[in-house]
């Protein structure tokens, strides 16, 4: 409803939202039945400067006291401090947000952001300031860049809808990342691994080091997801902090051929949870579906991996090792790739490119050949 009369009768509420955020204001005159009208219509003119980017806060509501008011009345002028942005921001986008997302993004702004640039006016926040509470951070660089994605995104949306002249994010570019060196297991690692899990929990990282899912997408897979006949799983879903959710991204959504290996772990599966209910991997503890990927790792994973005499990696490297052992085997990188869900084939090429040349053991043989008749030899 865009407008209604106030229940302690003292005005008409007229209620519309404004660069993401719901303004609800007042009207101090009694609700008959021309001044409902006359608020309809102010509501109708206010909707029409906002579609035309004409409106200002404070022609049509000059006393009012509400925060929308303070943030908007003069915020071209400089009133809106960085510690409303962000909340504006966060507030406009959360809807749009996994729970993972709406987490971090909360945590960055609440635990670092507010409390380095609270009282700071958006307009006068510049990038010297930024840098200088970027030197003081001792964490990694990737939590770095992770804490700023909520300060790029307020930032990239103030100067879109012209709250400032200029962007000081665009001048700060992420800091560099390493990404960690694959550290695939070897046959006889995975052997001993597996042999040091309890039923289900081998059954688990059998079939994650022969399908290479995420530990996510393996929560998450029901026995509907298996294609019997076309011996295929689809991947569509995952579980993160707690929650089921799509993919990682849209081409993490694919059907992943089942080898004899997986087969197995789900054939020794069955007994378990098999018409049971619906999800495939239960915890062996309660016997109920996990519920996140640390009970996995501190449960079973790392006693495992201490019972096997094997160094220790986190369970992500089984899905390295269903890739070093596809390319070792001679597969073409492009179907590992899709096979993986990668958002790109270039990440194929880029992390698991040592494995890449036991597949071509001839190569250069043939431009050897064609360069030497033409004299090039």
């Amino acid at each position: 409803m865009s407008i209604y009369p106030r229940k302690d009768c003292k005005g008409i509420t007229i209620d519309f939202y404004y660069r993401g955020v719901r303004c609800r204001e007042t009207v101090k005159l009694p609700s008959t039945k021309a001044n409902l009208r006359y608020a309809e219509n102010l509501h109708a003119t206010i909707q029409h400067e906002i579609a035309t980017n004409t409106f200002e806060f404070r022609k049509h509501f000059p006393h009012s006291k509400t925060r929308a008011a303070n943030i908007f009345g003069n915020a071209l002028a400089g009133n809106m401090t960085v510690e409303d942005a962000l909340l504006i921001w966060f507030d406009s986008n959360q809807i749009r947000w996994k729970t993972s997302t709406k987490k971090s993004n909360s945590q960055a702004i609440h635990s670092h952001l507010i409390p380095a640039f609270r009282d700071i006016r958006l307009v006068d926040l510049n990038v010297g300031m930024i840098k200088e509470w970027m030197s003081h951070f001792t964490c990694s660089n990737k939590r770095i860049n992770n804490i700023l994605i909520p300060l790029r995104g307020m930032l990239k949306d103030s100067f879109m809808d012209g709250m400032i002249q200029q962007n000081p994010m665009d001048r700060i570019q992420n800091l560099p990342v390493q990404t960690r060196e694959p550290k695939p297991f070897n046959p006889d690692e995975k052997t001993r691994i597996l042999h040091s899990l309890p039923d289900q929990a081998a059954n688990f990282f059998n079939f994650a080091f022969h399908t290479g899912l995420r530990t996510g997408e393996l929560i998450a897979l029901r026995w509907s997801d298996i294609d019997w006949e076309k011996l295929v799983v689809r991947v569509s879903k995952s579980f993160t902090s707690g929650e089921e959710t799509t993919t990682k991204t849209r081409k993490s959504v694919r059907d992943v051929l089942l080898f004899e290996p997986a087969l197995d772990a789900l054939h020794a599966q069955k007994s378990f949870t098999f018409e049971k209910t619906q999800r495939i991997f239960h915890n062996p503890r309660t016997n109920k579906p996990w519920t996140d990927d640390g009970q996995i790792r501190k449960r079973y994973w790392i006693p495992a991996l201490k019972k096997a005499g094997v160094d220790y990696r986190e369970p992500y490297q089984t899905r390295h090792t269903y890739a070093s052992s596809m390319l070792s085997a001679g597969e073409h990188p492009v179907w590992i790739s899709n096979q993986m869900g990668h958002s790109n084939t270039s990440m194929m090429f880029q992390r698991y490119a040592r494995w890449i040349p036991e597949m071509f053991p001839h190569a250069g043989e043939k431009i050897r050949e064609v360069w030497s008749q033409n004299g090039h030899g």
